[in-house]
């Protein structure tokens, strides 16, 4: 009975249902923020939700059925496990706000799409090479902030009158968000050289150290997708020795009729 019904959860049939749902219960959640909406069919929109929420569980509570324990052994089913909790916390009383929280179902779609699963899988593999250069922005950002709090700081305090200041205003600046006109030709108003500053910041930065993130993840995500492949491979690979095991077996039973035949004649 175990057997069968994981077969049917992890059918096609049943995974395109569980995305359909999904979608569902996300266009749902969008039209709850429309007042105009909810004042023609906020108790439709009500029932629906719990419909789905209802849907969800019994989900959740088919998978444990199916698969027991080994349920808490694949990362992807504890993440379902928990956005259906969390979905579960009553939204009244103190836990009111938790009922925006209603919307990480959707998140549930990563779960379901393979493609996204491989996504996912490909970032959290490159967590430890992020990590690195993330200390190593950090590392950047902390000796320009220094340096721009000793130069700047007296004619611009707002900007970088403090290092918590100089970071912040950093930071906008690696953004490219209205760093120039906004930022640096104002400084350069004042300090015509400021352009020496900030050009080589911008080129550390923006230019730089953010192209590292992406090739680590890039990476990462090549080298998930090539275990993947290599895992089909091997699997292909045990199926056609299966195969061609049988095939030989067939054989040689043919071989030994022939021989029983021909010692008959």
């Amino acid at each position: 009975m175990r057997g069968k019904l994981a077969l049917i959860l992890s059918s096609r049939r049943w995974e395109q249902f569980i995305i359909t749902v999904i979608i569902i219960n996300a266009i749902t959640l969008g039209l709850e923020t429309s007042p105009e909406v909810m004042a023609v069919a906020g108790p439709a929109l009500m029932a629906l939700d719990a419909a789905i929420l209802v849907i969800f569980v019994v989900e959740i509570a088919l998978r444990l059925y199916a698969h027991g324990l080994k349920f808490f052994r694949d990362p992807w089913s504890i993440f379902d496990f928990v956005i259906v909790a969390i979905a579960l916390i009553p939204s009244s009383g103190p836990f009111t706000v938790l009922r925006a929280l209603r919307i990480l179902r959707v998140l549930r779609l990563i779960s379901v799409v393979p493609s996204l699963r491989k996504v996912i899988g490909g970032l959290v593999a490159s967590l430890p090479g992020i990590g690195s250069i993330f200390v190593l922005l950090m590392l950047v950002f902390y000796v320009f902030a220094v340096m721009a709090t000793k130069l700047y700081g007296a004619t611009f305090p707002e900007w970088f009158g403090s290092i918590p200041a100089s970071l912040y205003t950093l930071f906008q600046v690696m953004t490219l968000e209205s760093w120039s006109m906004g930022i640096v030709r104002p400084v350069m108003e004042v300090h015509p050289e400021a352009w020496i500053f900030f050009v080589p910041f911008i080129a550390c930065t923006a230019f730089t150290v953010l192209n590292l993130f992406i090739g680590v993840i890039v990476s990462a995500m090549q080298e998930e997708h090539e275990s993947t492949a290599e895992a089909d491979r091997a699997a292909i690979h045990s199926e056609t020795e299966l195969v061609l095991a049988e095939v030989r077996a067939l054989r040689a039973e043919v071989a030994e009729l022939r021989r029983d035949r021909a010692s008959q004649s």
